[in-house]
Protein backbone atom coordinates (compact mmCIF):
# COMPACT_ATOMS: atom_id res chain seq x y z
CA UNK A 1 0.00 0.00 0.00
CA UNK A 2 1.44 3.38 -1.02
CA UNK A 3 1.48 6.18 1.51
CA UNK A 4 0.55 9.70 0.44
CA UNK A 5 4.24 10.64 0.56
CA UNK A 6 4.97 7.88 -1.97
CA UNK A 7 2.87 9.62 -4.64
CA UNK A 8 3.12 12.75 -6.75
CA UNK A 9 -0.21 14.53 -7.36
CA UNK A 10 -0.51 16.15 -10.78
CA UNK A 11 -2.99 17.81 -13.13
CA UNK A 12 -2.92 18.17 -16.89
CA UNK A 13 -4.76 21.22 -18.14
CA UNK A 14 -5.08 23.27 -21.28
CA UNK A 15 -3.96 26.84 -20.88
CA UNK A 16 -6.96 28.98 -21.70
CA UNK A 17 -5.55 32.51 -21.56
CA UNK A 18 -2.47 32.57 -23.77
CA UNK A 19 -1.19 29.67 -25.85
CA UNK A 20 -3.92 27.05 -25.60
CA UNK A 21 -1.18 24.47 -24.96
CA UNK A 22 -1.52 21.49 -22.65
CA UNK A 23 0.57 21.78 -19.50
CA UNK A 24 1.14 19.79 -16.33
CA UNK A 25 1.54 20.90 -12.74
CA UNK A 26 2.94 18.58 -10.06
CA UNK A 27 1.15 19.87 -6.98
CA UNK A 28 3.10 17.89 -4.39
CA UNK A 29 6.41 19.24 -5.75
CA UNK A 30 5.52 22.92 -5.58
CA UNK A 31 7.44 25.13 -3.19
CA UNK A 32 6.17 28.12 -1.28
CA UNK A 33 7.67 30.47 -3.88
CA UNK A 34 5.59 29.14 -6.80
CA UNK A 35 2.65 27.30 -5.25
CA UNK A 36 0.01 30.02 -5.53
CA UNK A 37 1.06 31.05 -9.06
CA UNK A 38 1.04 27.49 -10.46
CA UNK A 39 -2.25 26.56 -8.79
CA UNK A 40 -3.94 29.71 -10.10
CA UNK A 41 -2.63 28.98 -13.60
CA UNK A 42 -4.04 25.46 -13.50
CA UNK A 43 -7.38 26.71 -12.15
CA UNK A 44 -7.62 29.25 -14.96
CA UNK A 45 -7.09 26.52 -17.56
CA UNK A 46 -9.37 23.77 -18.86
CA UNK A 47 -9.01 20.60 -16.79
CA UNK A 48 -7.98 17.54 -18.82
CA UNK A 49 -6.78 14.90 -16.36
CA UNK A 50 -5.54 14.59 -12.78
CA UNK A 51 -4.10 11.80 -10.75
CA UNK A 52 -1.08 10.47 -8.92
CA UNK A 53 2.26 9.07 -10.04
CA UNK A 54 4.17 6.52 -8.02
CA UNK A 55 7.18 8.22 -6.48
CA UNK A 56 9.40 5.33 -7.57
CA UNK A 57 10.03 5.73 -11.28
CA UNK A 58 8.57 9.22 -11.32
CA UNK A 59 11.31 10.57 -13.59
CA UNK A 60 10.44 8.03 -16.29
CA UNK A 61 6.73 8.72 -15.71
CA UNK A 62 7.34 12.45 -16.22
CA UNK A 63 9.14 11.72 -19.51
CA UNK A 64 6.17 9.68 -20.74
CA UNK A 65 3.77 12.39 -19.59
CA UNK A 66 5.81 15.10 -21.35
CA UNK A 67 5.75 12.97 -24.51
CA UNK A 68 1.96 12.78 -24.31
CA UNK A 69 1.74 16.56 -23.84
CA UNK A 70 3.96 17.09 -26.88
CA UNK A 71 1.74 14.84 -28.99
CA UNK A 72 -1.36 16.67 -27.78
CA UNK A 73 0.22 20.09 -28.39
CA UNK A 74 1.19 18.93 -31.88
CA UNK A 75 -2.50 18.32 -32.59
CA UNK A 76 -3.00 14.63 -31.79
CA UNK A 77 -6.42 13.99 -30.28
CA UNK A 78 -5.95 11.99 -27.08
CA UNK A 79 -8.87 11.32 -24.75
CA UNK A 80 -8.50 11.26 -20.96
CA UNK A 81 -9.05 7.48 -21.13
CA UNK A 82 -6.23 7.04 -23.63
CA UNK A 83 -4.02 9.28 -21.51
CA UNK A 84 -4.73 7.18 -18.43
CA UNK A 85 -4.06 3.94 -20.31
CA UNK A 86 -0.64 5.17 -21.40
CA UNK A 87 0.21 6.35 -17.88
CA UNK A 88 -1.25 3.34 -16.01
CA UNK A 89 2.12 1.65 -15.38
CA UNK A 90 3.32 4.74 -13.50
CA UNK A 91 0.21 5.28 -11.40
CA UNK A 92 -0.68 3.59 -8.12
CA UNK A 93 -3.57 1.13 -8.26
CA UNK A 94 -6.98 2.67 -7.70
CA UNK A 95 -8.46 2.19 -4.26
CA UNK A 96 -11.33 -0.24 -4.27
CA UNK A 97 -14.57 0.63 -2.53
CA UNK A 98 -15.30 -1.47 0.55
Amino acid sequence: MLMESDKVMFEVYREALYTGKYKVVYFTELGDHNKEYEINRALAGEHFYDGFLKNTGKDQAKEVLEGLLKRMNDGEKITPGQFEAEMAAYMPPAKSAK
